[in-house]
């Protein structure tokens, strides 16, 4: 009887506003995944991008998301609302999705990319505050992992729709971007009409969360996590490259999104798990084994292209976004000020954008000039270095 009661606290004790968060993640990560999962097959076989592209265009797609989150998490903070700045960022989000379908070169791609990515970016520091805001301390890693379950759900649901659709439509492209218009403005309905805000103290006097007094207030334990976060953005380059590595395999262009299925069932699978574990063990020892994890996927996806083993490394990999994701969300909350926890996340993500800039910009040229193994040895050296400094905080 005790047993199950310790089972199933943690999710009894988590408010409805963290699932409908969750519900709402899912949703447009639907919309994004039906996309992203075929945006570099359509970049390299359709408008004849390089590789060097594709990791151009995400690596500035994805920092100019992390970088954006820095303003809104500082102005989410000031203003004391996090709820009206997510919806506008999901709402951008979603009135992007249709340029995707008109897109005639990589030039209008790009331009797609990075204005989705500004409404990831203006929506993500705002959301994780809110979860952070809304969940019990006690159950905050358990909150953070059930999000980022919920929203990996969408991760493979989006890629799975998009398999399903290129299969009925014989390959076209376009028409599953304009399908993918639609769970996108379903997750702005729901957050709009679904989440209600917490009230914040009404006498607290505003000020700039990112002066120099208030940035003093965030600790050397939070500057640390973000270092740690930049260094694991660095060791895992973009997932366009799982695309890329399962289509040199021979696997027919409408499956090749499966491996973002595959990934994603293990990453949403892992993240709830882990994060719940991560309330209950040392979140340094938990973030080394996620490197390990990482090591292995690359060592596999180097050894060659077969789907058996692209579809082994690709599990490696979500276990290793399970493992981190969550717990790295976890630990910016727990070691930032309550009324700085916007800004907190928008630096910790401005500095990982970054990082994700220059990953991705590396692994492309590594892939067009060295090729794919040595893109994911290479990634496994850099993993390996992290794990020594990571040990040695210990």
């Amino acid at each position: 009887m005790t047993t199950t009661t310790t089972t199933t606290t943690p999710l009894s004790k988590i408010p409805s506003g963290i699932w409908v968060l969750g519900f709402v993640s899912m949703l447009m990560d639907i919309s994004s995944e039906m996309i992203h999962s075929l945006l570099p097959l359509f970049m390299v076989g359709t408008l004849g991008a390089s590789a060097f592209a594709v990791g151009l265009i995400e690596g500035l797609a994805e920092s100019t998301a992390l970088i954006v989150k820095v303003f809104s998490g500082a102005v989410s903070d000031y203003l004391g609302k996090r709820k009206g700045l997510a919806v506008f960022g999901y709402a951008l989000g979603a009135l992007t999705k249709p340029l995707f379908a008109i897109a005639p070169t990589t030039g209008i791609v790009l331009t797609a990319r990075l204005l989705d990515r500004v409404g990831k970016g203006v929506r993500g520091a705002p959301r994780d505050a809110l979860v952070a805001d809304i969940a019990p301390p006690e159950v905050r890693g358990a909150a953070f992992g059930l999000r980022q379950s919920l929203d990996t759900v969408g991760a493979f649901l989006g890629p799975l729709l998009a398999v399903g659709l290129m299969l009925l439509w014989a390959n076209d492209f376009r028409a599953v971007f304009w399908v993918a218009v639609i769970p996108g403005l379903l997750a702005v309905a729901l957050l709009l009409f679904g989440v209600r805000e917490p009230e914040r103290h009404v006498g607290e006097k505003r000020t700039n969360p990112i002066r120099r007094e208030n940035l003093k207030r965030l600790s050397g334990a939070y500057w640390w996590v973000v270092g740690v976060g930049a260094v694991f953005t660095l060791a895992r380059f973009s997932e366009a490259f799982l695309v890329l590595r399962a289509q040199q395999g021979g696997i027919a262009v409408a499956l090749v999104p499966l491996v973002m299925v595959a990934m994603n069932v293990v990453y949403a699978a892992s993240a709830y798990p882990f994060g719940k574990l991560s309330d209950r063990m040392s979140h340094k020892k938990l973030l080394a084994w996620g490197l390990v994890v990482l090591i292995a996927a690359d060592l596999v996806l180097a050894m060659d292209d077969h789907w058996t083993t692209v579809l082994a490394g690709v599990a490696l990999w979500g276990v290793h976004m399970g493992m981190t994701q969550g717990l790295l969300a976890t630990m910016v909350a727990d070691t930032a000020p309550a009324d700085l926890r916007g800004t907190a996340f928008g630096f910790f993500n401005l500095v990982s954008g970054l990082a994700m800039l220059i990953a991705s910009v590396v692994a492309g040229l590594l892939w067009d000039q060295l090729g794919a193994s040595f893109t994911f040895y290479a990634g496994a050296v850099f993993c390996g270095v992290a794990l020594l400094g990571l040990v040695k905080k210990f």
